[in-house]
């Protein structure tokens, strides 16, 4: 299953480096989202080099997930896919 990241997960003034929206097009509700909590997400760089990260729960009432990554992404890495396993 392919997504891409929407955006960082973040307040007015706070921004989650690890935490990011990803939105799957397939899934349109939030209980189509919160049947994939627990899978693994993978992003990969133009270096080729993977960050690896974990759907902790759905995020509002469209279908979108909040995925914790081990480290802080990159800028870069908006708008660009991410493949769940």
């Amino acid at each position: 299953m392919e997504g891409y990241v929407k955006s960082f997960r973040g307040g007015i003034h706070t921004r989650s480096g690890n935490q990011m929206i990803v939105v799957i097009d397939s899934v349109g509700s939030k209980a189509e989202a919160t049947k994939l909590v627990g899978k693994q997400v993978v992003y990969t760089t133009e270096a080729k080099n993977e960050i690896k990260g974990k759907v902790a729960s759905a995020f509002g009432n469209s279908g979108a997930l909040r995925v914790l990554f081990e480290k802080g992404m990159p800028g870069q890495a908006l708008g660009k896919k991410v493949e769940l396993k």
